[in-house]
């Protein structure tokens, strides 16, 4: 990869997927220190021991819930700033864009059920923090498959496959761990289920991260202007070396 052929908005995903992953394992870590859950190697949840280490759970309880807070709402804001720039991305390559459209609206949700996950803590207000789980992972496992969908039929830069391959497979993981996490809940078997949702985060992450591929040639500004009906707008160019195409949205 030649570094200046790069845009500098590739490191958006990668900083959104390292800064989430590091700040929920800070948490758990927290937890653990804290005796608040038990540890994600044990191989058994005695009966009467510590919480099993769900990340709800280890977010609950200060100190690990300020943490937990802070590290949700600005997931949130990073997920919602990709979504939006992978919408501008994709515009003006769609024919129907229905489903560009959609992949914004349930990525839009999805940062609005993390918000709901980190400031409605699970001891605090359940029904608001379950609601957050549905829309986080509900409305995030449909974007996966949307944004998949999307990848193999526009083809940017003639890598569709390269990167849609990839996305189709955490989609399918991910999807997997969801109903895998849900079945274990209902049959009470709460460690392998804890280890499910951990494995279930990290696949998000990782493929959100993925999205630098695509961000990498592409350069993304916000235009002020001094004529009303031209304030804001937004445009992107492809960062080659020698030209750049702008597209005015």
């Amino acid at each position: 990869m030649d570094g200046k052929k790069c845009s500098m908005w590739m490191f958006l995903p990668l900083v959104f997927t390292l800064f989430t992953s590091a700040g929920l394992w800070i948490v758990y870590f927290i937890a653990v220190e804290d005796n608040k859950i038990l540890p994600l190697n044990l191989p058994d949840r005695k009966p009467g021991s510590k919480s099993p280490p769900y990340i709800s759970i280890a977010g609950d309880a200060p100190p690990a819930s300020c943490v937990f807070s802070q590290v949700m709402n600005m997931a949130a804001f990073l997920a919602l700033v990709v979504a939006v720039l992978r919408f501008i991305q994709l515009k003006p390559k769609v024919l129907n864009p229905w489903l560009n459209v959609s992949g914004l609206v349930v990525l839009c949700l999805a940062s609005f059920g993390m918000t709901l996950l980190g400031n409605f803590q699970l001891s605090n207000d359940e029904e608001i923090h379950n609601v957050g789980t549905s829309l986080t992972f509900g409305f995030g496992t449909l974007a996966c498959w949307i944004q998949s969908a999307l990848t193999l039929k526009i083809n940017l830069k003639n890598e569709g496959r390269k990167v849609g391959i990839p996305r189709v497979l955490l989609s399918a993981t991910i999807t997997l761990c969801v109903v895998l996490y849900f079945i274990l809940m209902a049959q009470e078997i709460h460690m392998h289920a804890a280890r499910i949702q951990w494995g279930l985060v990290m696949c998000f992450l990782c493929y959100f991260g993925t999205f630098a591929v695509e961000f990498r040639h592409y350069r993304f500004e916000i235009v002020c202007s001094e004529y009303q009906e031209n304030f804001l707008s937004f445009s992107e160019s492809l960062s080659e070396a020698s030209e750049y195409q702008t597209d005015q949205v």
